[in-house]
């Protein structure tokens, strides 16, 4: 008797295809370093025991980083969101529990020290850069390292390698999604319960800081005269929620709100509500703006049944704002931004940006060579003699940082990576209709796009937010193909001859 089987999968393919269903591993639950982290975070500021909180929280952090991402690269993903989401805060409440404002302190480096340990990943799969797959990061990374070397003779290392970090982060987490496509899966529950339940707490937050204004909250903006953040009292603050200011915040809280059309989550609702309140509360336009094309790309991209859910969900969202949102103080801050929005020629912020345009332009895109990293933004501040910000430490226009920091050799190098991304990202939507996060990731990286003209967002909280999001769809559509070829060689003997 003879069977006719299947022919066997190479043996690098079957490996990779082997990997698809995790394995389940003996030890400690995989939440329990992140409530170790939180929980004793949480005992630290009741005891107002600010120092040790100082010194003990990065040291906590890094450590359960480093632990999640052996043991669970996605769970080590969603706890590095939320160091990003609270840090600041507890950052603050140090500060409340040592009596006092502190220019510098550790707990700012935790955030940054989590996130860079992504770069090991990097280490342990750079093979992945000499693939098809592996095109775009590796161009993306080209650019950067152009602009790292101009920056540190042009800038100095100090205000180089800062700025280069802010640069490479987002890239770095991309490229972690990327990898790890076999556990895409895992990946999306992480990321949905990760920005759900952050959008609920940094909202309800946001709703509280409004509204009451905590004392520690207001002793750092007052010590770090965050004068654009409005005055620090009930009703005058633009909010920044857990966050270091309205920028971010209103970064993540569009996101979140991006992902709660994708969630199935029961709390998604009130997290969505809470959250919307809070994210009109930040004030910040070019978020708003942001938020509405994600929406709109949203139901283009949808099928029939899905444009109905977002549009009864987009109806759910504004139903339940609607309360506070009419709130005689809320209402009047709202009120007086919106109309900035349809009474340009009174804006002195849009009339600034017009004026830095047409006067800036020319400069940075005829800087062949670029001036580097370390040439703009806070970074300019470790350039400084003095400490304070340089000559374009006020830069909020991606549209022209990139050829005027990274030079023509490093833009050209930098764009085409990105642009060959996008182009994927999109392509692979077409086949990912019935994945609502691969959508609405879809949606949150073209807005990231779209707001460039007002800030940079290919670095940082931006930054972050597109490649988490880019990658994802490539992850997504990976991932899928893993499971064709799984499905394709594990057929059992299809038949017998005599």
């Amino acid at each position: 008797m003879n069977a006719t089987t299947i022919p066997r999968a190479p043996r690098d393919l079957a490996g990779r295809i082997g990997k698809l269903p995790a394995a389940k591993r003996k030890g400690p639950p995989e939440w329990l370093p992140s409530a170790i982290v939180w929980g004793v975070t949480a005992l630290l500021v009741l005891a107002r025991q600010g120092t040790a909180l100082t010194y003990g929280f990065p040291v906590m952090a890094t450590l359960a980083a480093l632990y999640l991402y052996f043991k669970s690269p996605a769970r080590y993903l969603g706890f590095m969101w939320w160091v990003w989401f609270l840090s600041p805060e507890v950052r603050r409440l140090a500060d409340w529990g040592k009596g006092g404002f502190t220019q510098t302190s550790l707990i700012q480096v935790a955030p940054l020290v989590v996130t860079v340990i992504c770069g090991l990943t990097l280490l342990r799969h750079y093979r992945v850069l000499a693939q098809r797959r592996g095109l775009p990061m590796l161009l993306m990374l080209l650019g950067i390292s152009y602009a790292y070397m101009i920056g540190v003779a042009s800038s100095g290392p100090m205000a180089a390698t800062y700025d280069l970090a802010n640069w490479l982060y987002p890239v770095l987490i991309g490229f972690h999604i990327m990898v790890n496509a076999h556990e895409y899966p895992k990946y999306r529950k992480v990321l949905l319960d990760t920005f759900i339940w952050g959008l609920l707490v940094m909202g309800a937050y946001g709703v509280v800081q409004f509204f009451i204004m905590p004392a520690w909250d207001s002793m750092w903006m007052i010590g770090s005269q965050m004068a654009s953040q409005g005055d620090p009292v009930p009703f005058g603050v633009r909010v920044f929620s857990t966050m270091n200011s309205s920028g971010p915040f209103a970064l993540v809280a569009m996101a979140g709100l991006t992902f709660v059309m994708a969630a199935d989550q029961r709390i998604k609702w009130i997290a969505g509500g809470l959250g919307f309140m809070a994210f009109g509360l930040s004030l910040v336009r070019s978020a708003w703006g942001g938020w509405i094309i994600a929406m709109v790309l949203q139901l283009i991209k949808a099928s029939n049944r899905m444009r109905l859910r977002i549009l009864i969900g987009a109806v759910v969202l504004v139903a339940l704002s609607i309360p506070l949102m009419t709130f005689g103080p809320i209402a009047d801050r709202l009120g007086t931004r919106l109309q900035t929005m349809t009474n340009l020629s009174d804006d002195n912020s849009y009339a600034a940006r017009n004026q830095f345009y047409a006067t800036f332009m020319e400069t940075a895109f005829t800087d062949v060579t670029g001036e580097g990293f370390g040439a703009t933004g806070t970074s300019t501040k470790l350039a400084s003699a003095n400490g304070d910000l340089g000559k374009y430490g006020s830069f909020d226009s991606g549209v022209m940082n990139v050829p005027f920091v990274l030079g023509w050799p490093g833009a050209l190098m930098y764009v085409s990576g990105l642009g060959i991304l996008l182009a994927r990202a999109v392509r692979a939507s077409f086949s990912l209709r019935d994945d609502k996060f691969a959508q609405a990731c879809l949606s949150l990286a073209l807005s990231m796009v779209g707001i460039l003209i007002f800030a940079n967002t290919f670095v940082s909280t931006g930054g972050s937010l597109l490649y988490m999001s880019l990658f994802s769809i490539i992850a997504a559509r990976h991932h899928a193909k893993l499971v064709r070829r799984r499905n394709a060689f594990h057929f059992k003997p299809v038949g017998s001859s005599r």
